[in-house]
């Protein structure tokens, strides 16, 4: 079994980028002028559908959610594909117009972008009124905008802060000691000097998603904010600022493992699991593969909590959540619905909570479920109370490479703190 981290994020494939920006810039529907109006059908048939191959359910996970699936609803087929985080979005907008995939992954970053483009179809009418109450808001709002739903949440998610608990015991510090990232510094400066471990932190600080993921965790720790009131990027702020030159001192003061600038979350995962890091953030599925003997050396010395305070003594998570989407121009929109209630359904969700979080409130109740993964439970909880949200723009993915190279810039020495920020800000609220 391969490591199954959340999501490696970056940029698609140039020929998929291309046309995506052409699109953004026009402001035309993706869905193209002409293209034939997607239909109920009768609520049988193959649901094609389309997931990604690093989400918090492994490609085995959603195997056998199929077959179960299937055996219940005898008169519907589920062909799923399977495809990378970092293609999985032009996959989405290039294959809109056909109507190829009646259901689709949707990150909570694009419910803007799908919307206004005409790809996902609104589910606003099909949701049960009683969800607004039964599941955990955070979830729920992930495939929303402007009011209405685009999307049916398959699992909350944040990244959670992992250690190495015998790294830690061996400098004589606790779990105590690493409530705040001043304290994980402390720790980790003592590891390196005792020459445990050459660089005791690793990051997915790759020019990727993932990049912007580990920023936005960071910089709610700070105390900060992506946008302003009026909705325009403001991350040259103060704490901004002071959350770039953070990263920075930490590649500086040799703390920071120098390849995190290459490091995606997969990178990451791998790290922790030779024992070569003893500090990083991760999704909620990590702990998975970390206890996996088959793929990891440090199995049952790992443990995980919420993400350590800044300055500001805040504890934000960054908003990873992902959401079921039917396809505007899906010709079998009934049966891929019944699809999607099952994927989300709490029954179906509670028996791979080894993989992912449940996105319903009873879960979190449910002695018998939370003891199953106690730790993960336990930190995700507590995350999930308090989360920071990237940009909610229908340029997004635009927005966000901008910002990647920005950071980029200042981690690689070639600009400072402020000058990477003050370009990413021009450059994003030019448009």
């Amino acid at each position: 079994m391969g490591i199954n981290s959340k999501r490696v994020k970056k940029a698609g494939a140039v020929a998929a980028s291309m046309m995506v920006g052409a699109l953004a810039l026009s402001g035309c529907s993706v869905t193209g002028a002409g293209t034939t109006e997607g239909a109920k059908g009768d609520g049988t048939g193959t649901v094609n559908a389309l997931f990604m191959k690093q989400a918090g359910y492994s490609e085995d996970d959603v195997a056998k959610m199929i077959a179960e699936f299937e055996a219940q609803n005898p008169e519907i087929t589920v062909e799923p594909t399977f495809v990378s985080y970092e293609a999985l979005h032009d996959k989405i907008v290039t294959a809109a117009p056909a109507g190829t995939y009646d259901v689709f992954l949707t990150d909570v970053i694009w419910p803007a972008e799908f919307a206004s483009k005409g790809v996902a179809l609104d589910l606003t009418d099909r949701i049960p009124e009683s969800w607004k109450d039964d599941v955990l808001g955070g979830a729920l709002d992930t495939g929303k905008y402007q009011d209405k739903y685009y999307g049916v949440p398959l699992f909350p998610s944040t990244k959670l802060f992992y250690y190495n608990t015998e790294l830690v015991e061996s400098v004589g510090a606790t779990e105590a000691d690493l409530q705040t990232w001043d304290g994980v510094l402390d720790v980790a400066a003592k590891i390196k000097e005792q020459e445990n471990i050459e660089f005791p932190l690793a990051w997915s600080w790759s020019q990727a998603e993932a990049l912007i993921c580990d920023y936005a965790q960071l910089l709610g720790s700070f105390g900060g904010e992506f946008t302003d009131a009026d909705g325009n990027l403001a991350i040259n702020s103060p704490e901004g600022v002071e959350t770039l030159q953070w990263m920075m001192d930490s590649m500086e003061s040799g703390l920071t493992n120098p390849a995190s600038t290459t490091f995606l979350e997969d990178d990451v995962t791998k790290s922790l699991a030779q024992g070569q890091t003893a500090f990083a953030l991760n999704w909620e599925s990590t702990l998975r593969d970390l206890d996996d003997p088959s793929i990891s050396k440090v199995v049952g010395k790992v443990a995980v909590m919420q993400t350590p305070a800044g300055p500001s003594g805040d504890r934000r998570g960054v908003n990873g959540s992902m959401a079921m989407s039917i396809g505007s121009q899906s010709k079998n929109q009934d049966a891929a619905w019944t699809f999607v209630e099952f994927m989300s359904s709490q029954e179906n969700q509670e028996q791979y909570a080894a993989s992912s979080m449940p996105n319903w409130k009873a879960s979190y109740e449910n002695a018998e479920l939370t003891k199953s993964n106690p730790a993960v439970f336990k930190a995700a909880g507590q995350q999930f109370d308090d989360m920071i949200a990237r940009p909610v723009m229908e340029s997004y993915n635009s927005v966000s490479q901008t910002i990647q190279v920005e950071l980029q810039n200042a981690l690689l020495g070639k600009k400072t703190a402020q000058e990477a920020l003050d370009d990413a800000v021009a450059a994003a609220n030019k448009g």
